[in-house]
């Protein structure tokens, strides 16, 4: 008697026969649980629910309401959940075919640096009122934001207001700041953040793009209505907690014998964070950091980096800037910053000299 192979593979991903068995089940309408019973990831990704009528049969989910529900825990932590977001849109994503009833293709997987750029080409040539785009990372070469700005100059001068929100380390970019000097301030608002998740592009709020593979050759076309309204809703909570270009990031903490960015650093080291995932988080290349944290270990007199996370866990330096100022008054905010969205001041981070894999030529 054969034995059947073990079932493994990737947390959340969907193989080859539970797609097959699921194909079967949402022709048939149902499938019975002793022939699904090998395949868990079906269960384990919402895609199988119990016929409420018959216990012994399952029930084939549509793709987009089981990618509905498995990313409603998503909004419980925004920064940390989106990640997850994008692996469960990976995986369930070429399932959304077998729906042939759905009058459109919600979720459209594009293979190709070729095709992404053509889709964005496609939807910046379409766009009437808004552009949102995240950008993580640190500075762009001047030859990506001489392409990104002949895409943009075409949509401001048809009045679409543009915002971008870039890493704190992209302030030390010289081009980016004659990027935006180039465009009127009346259509363009630029923020910076410490901390920022994968790119994210929405058009109008109607579509979205989002990498699919960390070197970005494949990206996720969104047009499902409420996947696009989660995603802004993501974006402008975001926006709330960046910084505007315009407004200075301060140097150093009061009161701390370290600057802003090595209080970063020091809250990141205490949380496990190894220094490529603290100079990935930050911006930054991986040798500004270390030279960072071997300032750190010069200030306190750790002998180690040991005796540093020591030093630190007992220390206040690695405490968040709000609970030193939760006491003091609010700032005067500007003519041009709505009271119910001024962020907190974030620290800055310098300039990264890391490269990372080329983003699409999307506005900005």
């Amino acid at each position: 008697m054969t034995t059947a192979p073990p079932h493994e593979h990737s947390d959340r991903a969907v193989c080859d026969a539970a797609m097959s068995l699921y194909s079967e089940a949402w022709a048939a309408g149902r499938v019975s649980r002793t022939a699904a019973m090998p395949l868990p990831c079906l269960s384990e990704n919402a895609l199988l629910v119990p016929d409420p009528l018959d216990s012994r049969f399952l029930r084939p989910v549509p793709p987009s309401a089981a990618l509905a529900h498995l990313l409603h825990p998503i909004t419980q932590g925004l920064l940390e959940h989106v990640r997850a977001s994008d692996h469960l849109v990976k995986a369930l994503a070429p399932l959304v075919s077998f729906g042939p009833h759905v009058p459109h293709l919600a979720i459209t997987v594009l293979k190709g640096r070729s095709t992404v750029q053509a889709s964005i080409n496609e939807s910046a040539r379409d766009v009437r009122e808004e552009i949102l785009t995240l950008q993580p990372g640190s500075t762009r070469r001047r030859e990506d934001l001489q392409t990104a700005l002949s895409g943009t100059l075409p949509t401001v001068e048809r009045g679409v207001q543009v915002r971008h929100i870039y890493q704190h380390s992209a302030r030390y970019s010289p081009d980016l700041k004659e990027y935006v000097g180039q465009l009127p301030s009346s259509l363009l608002q630029v923020r910076t953040m410490e901390q920022a998740i994968e790119v994210l592009m929405i058009f109008d709020r109607t579509v979205a793009y989002v990498p699919a593979e960390r070197d970005r050759s494949v990206a996720l076309e969104i047009r499902h209505p409420a996947l696009v309204a989660f995603l802004a809703q993501l974006y402008e909570t975001l926006w709330a907690q960046a910084t505007p270009f315009a407004q200075q990031l301060p140097t150093a903490l009061p009161g701390t014998p370290v600057t802003a960015v090595q209080q970063s650093i020091a809250r990141l080291l205490i949380e496990g964070n190894q220094d490529e995932a603290v100079a990935r988080t930050l911006g930054i290349s991986v040798r500004t950091c270390r030279a960072h944290i071997s300032k750190l270990m010069q200030t306190l007199g750790a002998t180690s980096r040991t005796h540093l996370g020591a030093l630190l866990v007992h220390s206040a330096i690695a405490e968040p800037a709000a609970a030193r100022t939760a006491e003091k008054p609010a700032a005067p905010r500007t003519a041009e910053e709505p009271a119910a969205t001024r962020p907190a001041e974030k620290p800055a981070a310098p300039p990264r000299t890391a490269e990372k894999p080329a983003n699409p030529d999307l506005p900005g």
